[in-house]
């Protein structure tokens, strides 16, 4: 009798499992949800993405060195497949005492580094620039600066603290931008390349005034030659 009961009865948890089970694997429509932070991962628990508000925004990790940094701005950070961050979609705005502050981004990380792509609009101080603009980054992966800049930032006085911070960023390789296709602060629409250091050689550009012109400059930022409408 004992035996028999304990039959039905796994048979019946049996079935219940199951149940919940195939329950739990059909989508479910929750129709509406306040959220602070939501994170995708892999099966095997590596982060993907993060979707956050500016309060619980991830910091951003390279190599497992995450970054000591609050990082107050909403939206989407993406991770590639070693859980590294590679960039996402950010947005900020405010007007406090009648200053206009503004950004948004859609950044594309290098492999091991920081954004080499980007489609950004900034506004500050009264100018607005937007555009597409490419950098070109070291090889030499970023957490080894982060590293630095992690253990600058636990020092406790805040001149000493700052000035750690300096002297780390000073050794890093500058991030040239080579390439600026958009809007710039002067209101003219321009399309600069630069060189390998950053200085612009080329410059097509459309003045707020409809005034238009092709610039050559030397690395020193020179203008040698100018095409003007004929």
């Amino acid at each position: 009798m004992l035996l028999r009961a304990y039959i039905v009865l796994s048979s019946l948890t049996l079935v219940a499992l199951c149940t919940a089970a195939f329950r739990q694997a059909r989508p479910q429509n929750l129709g509406e949800i306040n959220v602070e932070r939501i994170n995708v991962i892999d099966r095997d628990g590596t982060l993907r993405l993060v979707l956050a508000d500016k309060d619980r925004m991830h910091p951003g990790v390279v190599n497992g060195v995450t970054i000591d940094r609050a990082r107050p701005t909403a939206g989407l950070i993406f991770f590639n497949d070693e859980g590294d961050e590679v960039g996402g979609l950010t947005y900020t705005g405010s007007i406090r005492n009648g200053e206009r502050n503004a950004s948004g981004s859609l950044t594309f990380d290098q492999l091991k580094q920081d954004q080499t792509v980007g489609l950004r609009y900034i506004e500050e101080h009264g100018k607005r620039s937007a555009g597409l603009e490419v950098w070109d980054r070291s090889d030499a992966p970023i957490s080894d600066l982060i590293e630095q800049l992690n253990a600058a930032n636990t020092i406790a006085d805040p001149v000493a603290r700052e000035e750690a911070v300096k002297a780390v960023r000073a050794k890093a390789p500058p991030p040239p931008r080579r390439v600026f296709v958009g809007k710039d602060t002067d209101r003219s629409a321009a399309i600069a390349l630069a060189d390998a250091a950053g200085n612009p050689r080329l410059k097509l550009i459309v003045e707020g005034d409809g005034q238009a012109r092709i610039e050559f400059l030397d690395g020193h930022g020179k203008v040698t030659r100018r095409v003007l409408p004929e």
